[in-house]
């Protein structure tokens, strides 16, 4: 029996072993196994159990070697020693032994000249499904000449860490270790983590060949090729304002900018499925077909139909698809240097316009702040829109230092005169609770004009916000966007409760700064927020 490497972590005795296998027979193991079931359209949805989102805390990295000075520790990226990391490490491969095991050879980042070689070993064939679909596929020559791969995930989800012996914070366990290119994920079987874990492989590694790596989406125009980029937390639209179908989509989540362009370090998608209709995002639903992998989504015991309202399970309820399945992707999922950058932000204070142009600085201020609110399910704990500072829009998958990619952002926007603008998809007309989320259709319509150089092709003027130190339009050309909304203290019937609240904000994101970025360049300092 071909082990494909497994004997060298360890495995030296499983009962079977799966490389590679198509979506139909992995659908077919996982429905026999149990671990999931066909909805009407064939794709396998599973439950995820006790973990439906990301366990931030949970998540080490080996604090030996390189990484001890690379990485950033703190609160975000938290040291194991080599010592707790290889104990769990030799309990998860001893529970792996007599199991079939899965492993998906796969490719992350589509420019040749970045690519690198991830196996995943997984216990499910469930998640192995699921990383066939988000990562790159690679071709028959391509596996039959894999060779050795740059980085190994095991993923074990059967297996549950005891914090006292183990010294973990839980039964879930996210172990990073950049010294021997091994990672080990157990105890959760939200996929996510899988997915997240080579991204934040790929986040350690980029950055010293040059490469920038963004927590973001990506299209382009079919035609001239000018590339936009979308930063964003999850909830807050990057996948759902990425999937345009005027536009070819590069990728939904993750991508790396190199001196030729952006590339897509994915091969697939991860979107979120609740409330998902065929009206509002017709891609992803269309998407959700025999070869997805479906999460936490309630489907009919009869009809097998899924209702995608429902997030009785979860509301982060999620599908991962290959990136072919959205019918105008870009393939391969290469662009060329952006020469748009939106920033989106989900704000639940109801406070920011729902579109604002930024300048250099400014940009930097928000990419290096990452306002936004994180959204109900994404994280373990969330149940309402919590406001947040996430550095780089993306700092739990950023193991370097903030300045580290802020410092090479900022190199790009001004090499390439790259036009930058903050969108908030969040609340207006008064905070969560109060005010309404703004409309999809509305942000689609703001993004498009962002897109094509509307605004200065039909000399729009700009008013600027002296609290928050934007620029902000006053109508949407060539749209139906009400110009009363692109002010958002006019939304507010309290104009007094309004400036309170701004202004709340506005010291929320000195606060911040001042605490996370007290040696940070004056002029990027002055084009913050001003709290009264």
């Amino acid at each position: 029996m071909e082990t494909y490497g497994l004997e060298k972590l360890g495995i030296i005795n499983p009962t079977a072993v799966y490389r590679n296998l198509s979506p139909a027979v992995l659908t077919e193991h996982a429905v026999i196994k149990g671990e999931g079931q066909l909805s009407d359209t064939g794709a396998l949805v599973v439950k995820t159990g006790k973990y439906t989102g990301r366990s931030a805390k949970d998540k080490f990295i080996v604090d030996e070697g390189d990484a001890h000075n690379n990485v950033a520790w703190g609160d975000v990226n938290f040291p194991i020693t080599r010592e707790k990391f290889e104990a769990i490490k030799a309990k998860v491969i001893a529970y792996l032994q007599n199991r079939d095991i899965y492993i998906f050879d796969g490719l992350a980042g589509a420019d040749p000249k970045y690519t690198k070689k991830f196996r995943i070993v997984n216990e499910l064939a469930s998640q192995n499904l699921f990383i066939r679909d988000l990562l790159i596929r690679p071709t028959e020559d391509q596996l039959a000449d894999y060779g050795e791969p740059f980085f190994t995930i095991i993923a074990a989800p059967g297996f549950k860490c005891i914090p006292e012996i183990d010294g973990t914070r839980s039964e879930a366990a996210i172990l990073l270790d950049y010294e021997t290119k091994i990672a080990v994920i157990c105890g959760s079987q939200y996929s996510g983590e899988i997915k997240k874990t080579v991204f934040s492989t790929m986040n350690y590694y980029l950055p010293f060949e040059g490469v920038l790596p963004m927590h973001s989406s990506s299209n382009m125009d079919p035609e001239t090729k000018e590339t936009a980029v979308f930063f964003g937390l999850s909830g807050t639209g990057k996948t759902t304002l990425s999937a345009d179908p005027n536009r070819l989509l590069i990728g939904d989540d993750e991508h790396g900018w190199s001196d030729d362009g952006v590339f897509n370090i994915e091969g697939g998608c991860y979107a979120k499925c609740i409330n998902l209709s065929p009206e509002g995002e017709p891609e992803i639903y269309n998407a959700i077909k025999f070869g997805s992998l479906v999460e936490n989504v309630v489907i009919d015991p009869d009809t097998r139909t899924p209702d995608y309202d429902d997030g009785t399970l979860a509301e982060n309820t999620r599908v991962g698809y290959p990136i072919e399945y959205i019918p105008n992707a870009a393939i391969p999922s290469v662009g060329g240097v952006p020469t748009v950058i939106i920033f989106l932000t989900a704000d639940s204070f109801g406070v920011l316009p729902p579109i604002s142009q930024l300048s250099k600085e400014a940009a930097m201020y928000q990419f290096v702040t990452g306002f936004t609110s994180k959204v109900a399910g994404t994280e373990i704990g969330i149940t309402e829109p919590t406001p947040t500072f996430s550095t780089l829009f993306g700092e739990p998958f950023m193991p370097l230092p903030a300045q580290k990619y802020a410092e090479m952002l900022g190199e790009k926007i001004e090499k390439y005169n790259t036009k930058v603008y903050l969108v908030n998809t969040g609340w207006t007309g008064g905070p969560y609770g109060t005010g309404s989320r703004m409309k999809l259709k509305f942000t689609r319509a703001m993004v498009t004009a962002a897109l094509n150089n509307a605004f200065e092709k039909n000399n729009v003027e700009f008013k600027h916000d002296d609290r928050f130190n934007l620029e902000i339009p006053q109508v949407i050309p060539e749209s139906d966007v009400p110009a009363e909304i692109l002010n958002p203290r006019d939304t507010w019937a309290d104009k007094a409760a309004y400036d309170a609240q701004a202004n709340k904000l506005a010291k929320m994101f000195q606060d911040n700064f001042a605490k996370k970025y007290p040696d940070m360049d004056k002029a990027i300092v002055e084009a913050g927020p001003k709290a009264d």
